[in-house]
């Protein structure tokens, strides 16, 4: 079905339309559900000494808070295709609060462990926020549109790497215990997240023209389940790899991060933990321009060089991920350590952004399946890249390592193949921006 009535603009300071309610409503869930997904690691210096955790443990809670959003990334890909993503992202948010609000409750790894397995499905968000803004915006600012919502619900993993150390300092000041003060900073992240899927629920409508529901009571979108056909199409076209393998080296390596990087700086620069964790939200607050920036420039790429053109600039901002990646694993001095860190999120945000602004246009009666695909690349990218970190390599020896790997999947993006510019659905006019 074409939708219709699709934004052309941005238009960042309004709320009374269907599509700027969706925008705002979209990156806001995206940001708590991102803040809440990596709750608990800048406490894990305090988490890792009262459950006297190992190396190879720390290891294995990265994974863990990762691996569950692959398979979650596939289904919700998959639900929204079916229900929209209305219904999607309240059921997500509300479901998702309840572990994340428990988290306080373990008492061992183990529990530990279970609870943080399961607080992974709300990174399945990411997908109902690209794929709800897909259905709200026109070609002419889409790439924007996804980027920007998406980036500034990144900002949450930046957020939280500063305001954790000091919810927890303040719950100290107040007379708690240590292991009182980690555990009683979790319920409210996941407090705000129930209330958001509340609101999402009342505030927002599928698309311009309505819900899913008064569709398909109208005709004008398929009753039933989704074809299986169209999501078959989508695992069988190489691009849609492609573009999964790139958002593993640049989104899962970003997420990868966001778990370790309180506890490299603590360890390598000796730091305390506010310290390291405001040197760790440098690089999160790349989310906030630099994922839309990516969605920009790839729009105006289109212009120019059709799909073409924004799978070349996906392949550079690759290329300078990886370099900036490897020069942080090897710089000794704390200044530069925290400009290689900050030059590195920059890139991995702009090819995440760039990743995001060819989805769309692969396949346009799966747009929720094929996100989700490439989705579930970003963290399947993260489940392979924390393995290198609960083993014996030094933690910047599996940096250098994973930075060139990143600089080879660049040359993925030469490989991918598009119609004629006229099947491209490219837009002739100047594409509208953020106003």
């Amino acid at each position: 079905m074409e939708i219709q009535g699709k934004a052309d603009r941005v238009e960042l300071f309004r709320f009374d339309t269907p599509s700027m309610r969706a925008f705002h409503m979209t990156w806001l869930a995206f940001f708590l559900c991102f803040f809440s997904w990596f709750a608990a690691a800048p406490l894990m210096p305090i988490i890792r000494k009262e459950f006297s955790l190992t190396d190879a443990q720390v290891g294995n809670l990265v994974i863990a808070s990762v691996a569950i959003t692959i398979l979650a990334r596939l289904l919700v890909g998959r639900l929204c295709d079916q229900h929209g993503p209305r219904l999607t992202y309240t059921w997500l948010l509300i479901l998702g609060s309840i572990p994340v609000m428990c988290l306080g409750l373990a008492q061992d790894y183990f529990s530990f462990l279970a609870l943080r397995l399961a607080i992974g499905a709300i990174g399945a968000s990411f997908v109902i926020t690209q794929f709800h803004t897909t259905l709200m915006f026109s070609k002419k600012c889409v790439g924007m549109a996804t980027a920007t919502t998406a980036g500034w619900g990144n900002l949450g993993g930046g957020v939280m790497q500063m305001v954790m150390p000091l919810l927890f300092t303040a719950l100290i000041y107040f007379g708690l215990a240590e292991s009182q003060s980690w555990r009683l900073a979790m319920v409210i992240p996941g407090a705000f997240m129930l209330v958001t899927g509340i609101l999402y629920y009342r505030l927002t409508q599928d698309t311009p023209e309505g819900n899913y529901s008064s569709l398909r009571a109208a005709g004008r979108l398929a009753k039933g389940p989704l074809k299986k056909g169209l999501f078959r199409a989508a695992m069988e076209d190489r691009r849609v790899w492609i573009l999964a393998l790139a958002y593993g080296a640049s989104f899962g390596l970003e997420i990868t991060m966001h778990n370790l990087a309180v506890l490299y700086f603590l360890d390598e620069y000796q730091l305390g933990l506010k310290e390291a964790g405001l040197m760790a939200g440098c690089f999160g607050l790349m989310a906030m321009f630099a994922r839309p920036l990516g969605g920009w420039l790839s729009d105006r790429c289109g212009l120019s060089g059709g799909l073409r053109g924004r799978a070349l600039l996906l392949g550079f901002a690759l290329f300078a991920e990886g370099l900036f990646l490897m020069l942080f694993s090897q710089v000794s001095s704390l200044g530069l350590a925290v400009v290689m860190l900050a030059c590195f999120g920059l890139f991995s945000d702009i090819a995440s952004g760039a990743n995001f602004g060819i989805v769309p246009f692969i396949n346009t009666r799966a747009v929720g399946s094929v996100a989700g695909i490439v989705g579930a690349g970003g963290n399947l990218g993260a489940v392979l890249s924390g393995f290198l970190f609960k083993g014996s390599m030094p933690w910047s020896s599996a940096m250098l390592l994973l930075g060139s790997l990143v600089a080879v999947c660049s040359l993925a993006t030469l490989l991918m193949q598009f119609a004629p510019a006229v099947d491209e659905g490219l837009v002739q006019a100047q594409p509208a921006g953020v106003s």
